[in-house]
């Protein structure tokens, strides 16, 4: 039983390591399906009505969660095998790079066509007359961002939970990202999933920020955190993409286009604007943040064991 305290992290060190060796499946994504799976119920339950919202998000979420623990239940001592599984399938850390690399290459070769393509698949936001500067800028703000959603937000829950934990908390993702617009098509169907989103990645988020104020410049990254973090509009995001911007300290946030109308959004970090060095610089954040984690929960089952 010396092991047991052990289990958890060997699981996310084996995940982690098949997503750098692997990288995201390119064929039959389990993601992919969901998605589609997601848009034929809610082509059956659509509505402008929460009740609705919630039935499609309990039925899309809580139906694999309660896949994964009867499974892990029935597979014995080879469980561990569907939890590498389920958490290599989470972690977008080697797709989140790979898409942030085809941005700074683009931009290396000055061939501003194809960084906005390449920042148009990290961002729901319009790239069509993206500048430079508004390229870079967005590839930031996705990277930081989902270092939360797709690396750590997902470690934190199979830490805590398993592999039903992780399930939960990544479909839960991937519907927000469907659904949680305030557009009048999703203001009232996609409530649900966006509360769930919130609530599920509310201590992951601020355990993202906390890693990036320590791995970065830890002044700025609290003082942005303290001080930004309020004024933007999703609660997760906020400490996110404040304390990254200041750990790295470059000035994100701004104006930009969103389903064709401006949002004016609030000033995040301090410092200059970002560069396209600085796609590299937040990524090497994140990567040196799941290193951190790790050891940090070896160190955890040691001190249990």
């Amino acid at each position: 039983m010396a092991a047991a305290p052990f289990a958890a992290p060997l699981m996310a060190l084996l995940a982690v390591l098949l997503d750098r060796l692997l990288g995201e499946p390119l064929r039959w994504h389990p993601l992919v399906g969901f998605g589609r799976l997601a848009q034929r119920i809610e082509a059956s339950l659509y509505g402008a009505s929460r009740l609705r919202g919630a039935i499609a998000v309990a039925l899309l979420v809580g139906g694999p969660a309660l896949a994964a623990f009867l499974a892990q239940r029935s597979l014995g001592s080879w469980a561990w095998l569907l939890d590498v599984a389920l958490l290599y399938l989470a972690i977008g850390a080697t797709s989140l790079d790979q898409h942030a690399a085809q941005v700074r290459r683009a931009l290396d070769a000055g061939d501003l066509d194809a960084a906005r393509r390449s920042v148009g698949r990290m961002v729901s936001r319009d790239t069509a007359d993206m500048d430079e500067a508004a390229v870079a800028r967005a590839a930031l703000e996705s990277v930081l961002e989902n270092g939360c959603d797709a690396v750590f937000g997902a470690l934190s829950w199979f830490l805590v939970a398993g592999a039903p934990g992780v399930v939960a908390y990544r479909l839960a993702n991937t519907l927000d990202a469907m659904w949680g617009y305030k557009t009048d098509r999703y203001r009232y169907f996609g409530w649900a999933a966006a509360r769930l989103d919130d609530l599920l990645n509310w201590i992951p988020a601020r355990l993202t920020a906390l890693t990036y104020a320590l791995l970065g410049n830890a002044r700025a990254a609290w003082r942005c955190w303290r001080s930004q973090a309020a004024s933007w509009e999703s609660p997760n995001a906020g400490p996110v993409m404040a304390a990254g911007a200041g750990a790295l300290t470059v000035q994100l946030g701004g104006p930009a286009i969103y389903h064709g109308q401006w949002e004016s959004r609030p000033p995040l970090g301090e410092g200059r604007p970002p560069q396209t060095a600085d796609i590299a610089r937040a990524m090497a954040l994140v990567q040196r943040g799941v290193w951190l984690w790790l050891a940090l929960a070896f160190m955890g089952g040691w001190a249990l064991a």
